[in-house]
């Protein structure tokens, strides 16, 4: 197993992308500190991953807030003695364009999807450092890639890439940080995300036919990818922002 006995924080848990990334790592040996905002689904989801591993731990809370991730890393360290990495999945669309979203929604947007993943950081990565870990982001090609009435969306994305590849650089050699970018996922959030088109199912489909290959990525792929970034087999990986999409970019 490629993650036997390590540990990893995964943030936004509880469905998706995030989910389908806990349930292959646990797959592959790691103890998990699982958190989401929704208590009945990480509970379903403990439950669900119990043949596989006892190992798993599900912390509510809003990793928006400063004290979460705090908490989360505290839940790590007294539980299991140390932290391989951390994976952060956890976002929010906020969708307007900047004349119409309101300063909440902009707000919490980015708190979400993009100072969350600094909190975690913060209080993690000196544990971190000592096991010569990973940190990877999930991020999306909206990092590249603008959409109607995305604004913030986008502009959280892009921020999250550029930190990640800074990050990079201040902790090399000894922290491994990658972000994954991936297209068009068939997750309840590029449902959500076609809300900002005229009909959503159309844009939905038309995501669909721009790939490559002509089909929705699955939260599987986007795991298996998150599996290769944390395992030695990439280990001459850092400070890259890998695109998963079907081939969308290429046309970009």
């Amino acid at each position: 197993m490629k993650l036997l006995n390590q540990v990893f924080i995964i943030t936004g848990a509880t469905s998706g992308m995030g989910k389908a990334i806990a349930i292959l790592y646990a797959k592959e040996g790691a103890k998990l500190i699982l958190s989401g905002r929704n208590i009945e689904r990480g509970n379903a989801l403990v439950n669900e991953l119990k043949p596989v591993t006892n190992d798993i731990i599900f912390h509510a809370g809003d990793v928006s807030k400063p004290e979460v991730n705090q908490e989360l890393v505290s839940k790590a360290i007294t539980t299991y003695g140390k932290l391989t990495g951390i994976v952060t999945n956890a976002g929010v669309l906020g969708l307007g364009n900047i004349t119409n979203i309101s300063i909440e929604d902009w707000h919490t947007t980015l708190n979400t999807n993009f100072n969350s993943f600094f909190y975690l950081c913060k209080y993690a990565i000196s544990h971190i450092k000592k096991e010569k870990g990973i940190i990877i982001a999930n991020a999306s090609i909206a990092a590249f890639k603008c959409f109607p009435n995305h604004a913030i969306y986008c502009a959280s994305k892009a921020a999250l890439v550029t930190l990640v590849k800074q990050m990079a650089l201040d902790y090399g050699p000894e922290i491994r940080i990658n972000a994954i970018c991936p297209g068009p996922v068939d997750t309840p959030l590029i449902w959500d995300s076609a809300n900002a088109f005229e009909d959503p199912k159309k844009a939905v489909d038309d995501a669909r036919k721009a790939t490559l290959l002509k089909r929705l990525g699955t939260p599987e792929d986007i795991a298996k990818t998150a599996l290769f970034l944390a395992s030695d087999d990439a280990s001459w990986i850092t400070g890259t922002a890998l695109t998963i999409d079907g081939g969308i970019m290429a046309t970009s």
